[in-house]
């Protein structure tokens, strides 16, 4: 075997600048499958981070929630759920799992600001504020964070200050209370619309609650008032402080995002009906434990007759496996792009191999070489040739990643506002380089194969007189 291959590299040298090319090929295709790859990765990675920081691993919701509750969040409200979080929290399998278990409200009205006669259908959610600063935390993966670093806007101790989006602050004249920029200027008839008398009269409607929240304190911070339908269908009027302006990534979101206390969505939803949650989310200290704990999740409430159901954020946003579906399309094409070039490369350079070599082969088998010794001869060169390009390009991809990763890069990904850094995620990616370079050396060795099989079908006559 190390003759075989001793003779095969003296071949490959024998034409060295047509061998370079050929390696060159197979070494632009594995860095280009390489780089691709580590950067798919830290996407996915990276996407994962931030859905999980917002919504969670796991929801726990009543039966039926997921199909039709957006339409009715309040008839899908958990009314034990203070009961319900502690037998999640207490239990032995899912106590170590657990990083954040929190409730949450959701709901939908129009939120106004009557000072500028501004109006706007919003969606709403309702959140413990300590348990929200926690999940932001949440970071498996070791990413750098860009963000500088804010007080939290808001906090358990205020329980009428939220958080909009950029564009709902935009859309209600908040832009200079909020210190926004690029906010263009209100024209005559946004500012006074004709239908603006009978909108802001809505605020007699439940004129004692919504007293009863302006009385809080408001520290100077602009105030929106927010109309929804309670349970029993009546409507409901509530007063929220807007802390902050923060931009969603997505524009209908950021035209109607409000997050506000618990206690002042529930209040909203249920006015002085029982306070019940809509949801229990659960944040998890790593992703994999996913499937262990929804199973646990779904026997524990089985056997407690508890009719709850049990989404993980991947169901909640199928955008998520919509981008991952994407991402991976596009790396199989690259990755046949990629062989499609290496394999006519390396057919292309042995058969030319094969056509300079016609009389060595006749000679060879005069000699007493069988054919598949000629097969082999031409098989290892093509396999040489694949070791060579595939370990180049690499080391040339993780040469550049190490350059991209200190380059101070960054790019905006899908569900953010923000530019975050952008990187390549070299570690871990063991099996990711250890198949492309199996590929890549298997896919020269197959390429080989055709020339040689020509070579090894010549007569031994026809190859000693060629000319």
């Amino acid at each position: 075997m190390s003759l075989l291959l001793k003779i095969a590299s003296r071949n490959i040298l024998r034409n060295g600048r047509r061998s370079l090319m050929t390696t060159l090929a197979i070494a632009v295709g594995a860095s280009a499958m390489l780089l691709f790859g580590e950067y798919l990765a830290f996407m996915i990675l990276g996407l994962q981070t931030t859905m999980v920081q917002r919504i969670g691993h796991l929801t726990v919701s009543r039966q039926g929630y997921f199909e039709l509750g957006s339409g009715n969040p309040a008839a899908y409200g958990i009314s034990d759920y203070r009961e319900v979080m502690k037998l999640i929290e207490d239990d032995p399998v899912l106590k170590p799992m657990l990083n954040v278990a929190t409730p949450n409200v959701t709901l939908f009205g129009i939120a106004g600001n009557f000072d500028v006669d501004a109006s706007k259908t919003f969606f709403g959610s309702g959140v413990v504020p300590s348990d929200r600063e926690r999940m932001k935390q949440w970071n498996e993966y070791g990413f750098e964070r860009t963000a500088p670093a804010q007080a939290p806007a808001m906090t358990d101790a205020e329980p009428n200050r939220g958080v909009i989006g950029v564009g709902l602050a935009r859309i209600l004249g908040l832009c200079e209370r909020l210190k926004l920029g690029d906010c263009p200027a209100r024209s005559a008839a946004a500012a006074a619309p004709p239908v603006s008398r009978a909108v802001k009269d809505f605020t007699e409607l439940a004129k004692g609650d919504l007293e009863a929240t302006r009385a809080a304190p408001g520290g100077g911070l602009p105030r929106i008032d927010l109309l929804a339908a309670t349970a029993g269908g009546a409507p409901n009027v509530v007063s929220l402080y807007v802390a902050r302006a923060e931009p969603q990534g997505v524009k209908e979101l950021d035209d109607s995002y409000v997050v506000m206390p618990l206690g002042l969505a529930q209040q909203l939803l249920y006015g002085r009906g029982e306070h019940k949650a809509v949801g229990i989310v659960l944040q998890l200290h790593r992703t994999g434990d996913i499937p262990a704990a929804r199973a646990r999740l779904a026997a524990l409430f089985k056997a407690h007759g508890l009719d709850l159901e049990v989404h993980d954020f991947s169901e909640l946003q199928p955008v998520y496996k919509q981008i991952i579906g994407m991402m991976g399309a596009i790396f199989s094409f690259i990755a046949a792009i990629m062989g499609v070039i290496v394999l006519f490369t390396v057919v292309n350079t042995m058969s030319m191999s094969v056509m300079e070599r016609v009389n060595e082969i006749g000679t060879t088998r005069a000699l007493g070489v069988r054919r598949a010794g000629i097969r082999r001869q031409f098989v290892a060169e093509g396999l040489l040739l694949g070791i060579l390009g595939a370990s180049a390009g690499l080391l040339a991809g993780a040469a550049i990643a190490y350059a991209v990763n200190h380059a101070g890069l960054s790019w905006t990904p899908p569900m953010q506002a923000r530019p975050v850094p952008l990187r390549l995620l070299s570690s871990g990616m063991q099996a990711l380089v250890i198949g492309v370079w199996l590929g890549l050396v298997a896919l020269a060795t197959l390429a080989a194969l055709i020339p040689a099989n020509r070579a090894a079908r010549m007569q031994v006559v026809d190859a000693l007189r060629h000319v």
